[in-house]
């Protein structure tokens, strides 16, 4: 695969279509860091929490990368505090290195990346792609792009793609819920009672095996508001918005609690947001519920 290969031809927007490219060519060198970056850093990210030699890696690579390519005008990354800026029409916000608190149990790990056509901070309506990579005992790659999601394997420097139309499932099977039962609001509590007795638990502490999980399977990935940290814990930006697209795109839903990812307002690129991710109705049940605790 050479270097910034569109991976959706056909379409106008070459600029999108390389950026994506871009992503799954510098898989190969992000799994390296995996590998070989195993130590702390001695720096925190913006939201304080410690950074991993492989984090910095990811983000400096992904930086360098994505502003050569004509056409991108921007670079956020949930490493840095502020927007890099330079001249061209297409946004990129990433999550270099999501779960990386998996490195030293040897566990999911992954990028996120969203397209936008305003520079962030900005709402998940003004995303035009998105997507993420797994780096599992296969590396892998789920786009969504123009309502449509396609999934890859990346091998030997080439992207193939193993689904060309990922949806899921209206059966929901699994669920995923992060933050701890005894820090729940009541209203998810009661709903998470409801889920985990019929559902199947899958939980593995990085969004972005546990979205896969709900993509495969169906079913329910949470990450709520806490009463301790009532605007959530995961970041609107960079993991909020690009799943909720991928997802929505996929025939599922996204939510706060109380409407779309895509649809919540943001002032900031650290900004905070109670997330859930999954079949249609049972983000749709979840809403319910919180209306009737309010």
């Amino acid at each position: 695969m050479s270097k910034s290969t569109d991976l959706t031809p056909g379409m106008t927007d070459t600029t999108t279509g390389r950026i994506v490219g871009e992503f799954a060519d510098a898989a190969t060198e992000i799994r390296e860091a995996i590998a070989t970056e195993r130590q702390f850093a001695d720096e925190e990210n913006p939201s304080g929490e410690s950074q991993l030699a492989a984090d910095l890696v990811a983000d400096e690579l992904l930086e360098e990368r994505l502003l050569a390519l004509d056409g991108v005008g921007s670079y956020a990354s949930e490493e840095r505090e502020s927007v890099t800026v330079d001249e061209g029409h297409r946004h990129v916000a990433v999550d270099p290195l999501d779960g990386s608190s998996n490195l030293e149990p040897n566990s999911g790990m992954g990028t996120i990346f969203g397209v936008y056509d305003t520079q962030p901070p900005t709402i998940g309506r003004n995303l035009v792609a998105a997507g993420f990579v797994i780096y599992g005992p296969t590396t892998s790659m789920v786009v969504a792009r123009n309502d449509r999601v396609r999934e890859y394997i990346i091998h030997d420097g080439d992207a193939r793609v193993v689904d060309d139309d990922v949806s899921v499932p209206t059966d929901p099977t699994v669920y995923g819920f992060g933050g701890g039962r005894e820090n729940w609001n009541d209203a998810f509590a009661d709903y998470a009672t409801e889920l985990q007795e019929r559902l199947k638990l899958r939980y593995g502490g990085a969004m972005i095996a546990d979205v896969s999980q709900v993509l495969t399977y169906g079913g329910l990935f949470s990450y709520p508001a806490l009463e301790y940290r009532p605007t959530g814990k995961l970041r609107l930006q960079f993991e909020g918005q690009p799943m909720g697209y991928i997802v929505e795109a996929a025939g599922g839903k996204s939510s706060d609690g109380h409407q779309s990812l895509l649809d919540r307002e943001i002032d900031d690129i650290h900004d905070r947001t109670p997330l859930h991710l999954g079949n249609t109705s049972l983000i749709e049940r979840l809403e319910e519920r919180y209306e009737r605790h309010e």
